[in-house]
């Protein structure tokens, strides 16, 4: 009789417990890995913001819909030497000219809203100067106008060169410090530094203002070309080729 209630009570425990767990609410199954390249670029998104559109402490710039050949171009530079950030070195050192493409194809062909620009302290003396700067440049000092090369709208031109609306004005101040400093190289001639040695601290302050204070034409995409040749050669005008095939892993 002892054994027979003993078996009852097992028994009457295990029904108990399985009960327990019928009743408990069904557990959501992991997301499927998609293998797909805006997948694999999530790490770029944990500091450009989510889709590359910029994070807002305004250090990490927007990718998303910059012309490929630029974003390319910024890849082999972190990967090769020639622009220094540990995080960045760190991530593409590893990988391969056809995945540093396919990344970059993948950023550009982004099309993303730009968000309104952010109230600028400037007095109106130093915006008109980096107005001046930016559409006409400085001919005593031998600054050509951001126009100039950046496109007639600022957008950038396709294959290799950026936008410069739509940034902000810490990251402008902080690229423009780091071509003066020789802390970013380009492909020689670099043009760029060039340009930016021969701005003072007022210059650089003023335009980046006034670039970080413009709102986003209607058409925020880069230009197919230029209308007019370069003013002065430029390494970085044309994008270094991908031979090998996209889609390529690391």
């Amino acid at each position: 009789m002892f054994r027979t209630f003993s078996r009852c009570r097992l028994l009457g425990t295990l029904l108990s417990a399985l009960a327990s767990c019928l009743a408990l609410p069904t557990l959501a199954a992991p997301p499927a890995f998609e293998d797909t390249i805006a997948q694999r670029t999530l790490a770029c998104t944990a500091c450009h913001g989510a889709q590359g559109r910029a994070a807002p402490d305004g250090y990490y710039p927007r990718i998303a819909g910059k012309p490929a050949g630029y974003l390319y171009n910024q890849l082999l530079h972190f990967r090769d030497g020639r622009r220094s950030y540990r995080l960045m070195t760190h991530m593409v050192e590893p990988l391969s000219d056809s995945y540093l493409h396919e990344m970059a194809e993948h950023f550009a062909a982004l099309d993303l809203p730009y968000s309104a620009p952010s109230p600028v302290a400037a007095t109106a003396q130093e915006l008109q100067r980096g107005k001046q700067l930016a559409l006409r440049g400085d001919a005593t000092r031998q600054v050509p106008a951001c126009v100039q090369c950046h496109g007639t709208a600022l957008t950038g031109v396709q294959p290799g060169t950026p936008g410069l609306l739509g940034l902000p004005r810490d990251y402008l101040n902080s690229q423009l410090g780091a071509w003066r400093s020789g802390q970013r190289r380009a492909h020689a001639p670099d043009c760029m530094a060039s340009i930016a040695q021969r701005l003072n601290d007022s210059d650089v302050s003023a335009v980046s203002g006034w670039l970080a204070s413009q709102p986003l034409p209607a058409n925020p995409k880069p230009a197919r070309a230029l209308p007019a040749p370069l003013p002065m050669e430029c390494g970085s005008a044309d994008a270094p080729s991908s031979s090998a095939a996209k889609g390529g892993r690391p």
